[in-house]
């Protein structure tokens, strides 16, 4: 089996299917010389517990039945193998690259003006993802940030741009991200949504640990918002709850820093500064009311048609990723749903031939071979432990299937070769593959340039240097 990303969703499924299927044989596919996805550029520098499911990927590929493909995209430019070279060579192909674009707000102002960022980026840079090495980006323009989302990567922003330098410095943030915190101006931060309290998407470990953050004030919520006898929610939101009505320790007259949920605004423009009409300078938010009343889980946000502005030389967008189709998907016959980011599949990780888009009855008829695991099957949402259970689900249906005796991608032909089949078209195609062998030498590098200041690694930015390390 072709596995196509190597992050958990990969991982955790070929862990799976090499377990339950007696002597397969799994490639994965990166197109990075360095492993792990998200758990490597995504998870918080100051979350390394969050990390520790790489000692189990490790696992995995330290079996000979595992073979890591590293530096290697799939697509149709020089250096890249088309994914058509792939199907002839294996029995199965796994799509688990998870979201590559984050979704955009389309408002005034967000392509012209500076101090607009991604978070997506923004933590790309910051874990040292070599996509967002030069991003630059300006902490000291003025004293007012926003994050715009409420969702786990918008209070880790948040977290990082109110966090102790010191505090950091241990971590394995980027050095870079190191100086360029130590010169912000950010003293307030505001995580910005649509909905309330009850419907944001954050969980109670981030919130807590925001709330709890030395020297930085946590501005009171809005009480309408929350319900008056809060023993009779469920517990995750209960938890939440009581967190928010709690607060923090810090005081808001005397502490550095401080930061606030505010809720049930809609972004509708960034405006520039009167000072420097290129720079942001301040934000025009729509209040919304909710329907059918603020306590219900799904609510809808509704406009009142009243503007608000708000103050912030720095914004950050953190709305949610998006898939995208890999070049070559029409080719070989797998469809993918654009306006949902994921590949049609039923819902157990068969990929599915949905002319009429993906619907949650998961309907069409199976493509043999084909399966997706992670974000690009169910869209960008969840924690590394329910990516793992979703996992195990694509991986039991493809053992299923093998044990069913279902036709793969090549039934009836022993011409299932692997890596050895392609290796030649990929070395005519200018593609240098990274073993993993070659990981644990760049591994033991970043190790040790980590030590030299006193943190657990120090990461290459840039594809270039991991391949120095090679030569």
């Amino acid at each position: 089996m072709a596995v196509i990303g190597s992050g958990p969703a990969g991982f955790y499924t070929s862990y799976k299917v090499m377990s339950k299927i007696e002597n397969s044989v799994i490639d994965m596919y990166e197109h990075l010389p360095v492993p792990f996805g998200l758990v490597r550029f995504g998870v918080a520098p100051d979350h390394p517990e969050v990390k520790n499911c790489q000692d189990k990927f490790q696992e995995v590929a330290e079996s000979p039945r595992f073979n890591f493909i590293g530096n290697i995209s799939i697509g149709d430019h020089d250096g890249a193998l088309p994914l058509r070279s792939l199907v002839p060579h294996y029995d199965a192909i796994l799509f688990a690259y998870g979201a590559s674009r984050d979704r955009k707000l389309n408002i005034l102002g967000e392509d012209t003006l500076k101090g607009i960022y991604s978070a997506r980026a923004f933590v790309g840079w910051y874990n040292g993802l070599p996509e967002y090495s030069n991003l630059t980006p300006d902490l000291t323009q003025g004293e007012e940030a926003v994050v715009i989302g409420q969702g786990n990567v918008a209070l880790d922003v948040a977290r990082i741009l109110l966090q102790g330098v010191d505090v950091l410095r241990s971590t394995d943030i980027t050095e870079n991200a190191i100086e360029t915190l130590k010169k912000s101006k950010v003293k307030r931060v505001r995580v910005i949504g649509r909905r309330g309290p009850l419907q944001a998407a954050f969980t109670i470990k981030e919130v807590r640990e925001l709330v709890k953050l030395p020297s930085v004030a946590f501005h009171p919520v809005d009480t309408s918002l929350i319900p008056e006898d809060i023993s009779k929610l469920p517990r995750p939101p209960r938890r939440i709850m009581e967190v928010l009505k709690k607060g923090g320790n810090a005081s808001i007259s005397t502490a550095p820093r401080s930061w606030s949920l505010d809720f049930c605004l809609s972004p509708k423009s960034f405006n520039p500064s009167k000072v420097l009409p290129d720079q942001l300078g301040s934000m025009s938010f729509e209040k919304t009311t909710l329907s059918p009343d603020p306590f219900h889980p799904t609510a809808k946000a509704i406009g009142t048609s009243e503007i608000i502005d708000v103050p912030s030389s720095l914004a950050f967008r953190s709305i949610g990723y998006k898939s995208e189709a890999l070049p070559g998907f029409e080719e070989i016959g797998v469809p993918f749903d654009n306006c949902l980011g994921v590949i049609p599949n039923d819902h157990l990780g068969r990929v599915i031939n949905d002319n009429d888009g993906w619907s949650t009855s998961g309907g069409g008829a199976q493509i043999p071979g084909f399966y997706c695991a992670g974000w690009v099957k169910r869209g960008p949402t969840g924690v590394i432990a329910s990516t793992m259970d979703d996992a195990f689900s694509t991986a039991d249906s493809i053992a299923e299937d093998w044990y069913a005796k279902v036709p793969f991608i090549n039934q009836g032909h022993k011409s299932c070769l692997g890596w050895e089949g392609i290796k030649e078209e990929a070395r005519e195609k200018n593609c240098r593959r990274v073993t993993w062998e070659d990981w644990k030498k760049i591994d033991k590098v970043e190790k040790e340039r980590g030590q030299e200041n006193g943190k657990e690694r120090e990461k290459f930015t840039r594809v270039e240097d991991m391949l120095a390390v090679l030569d």
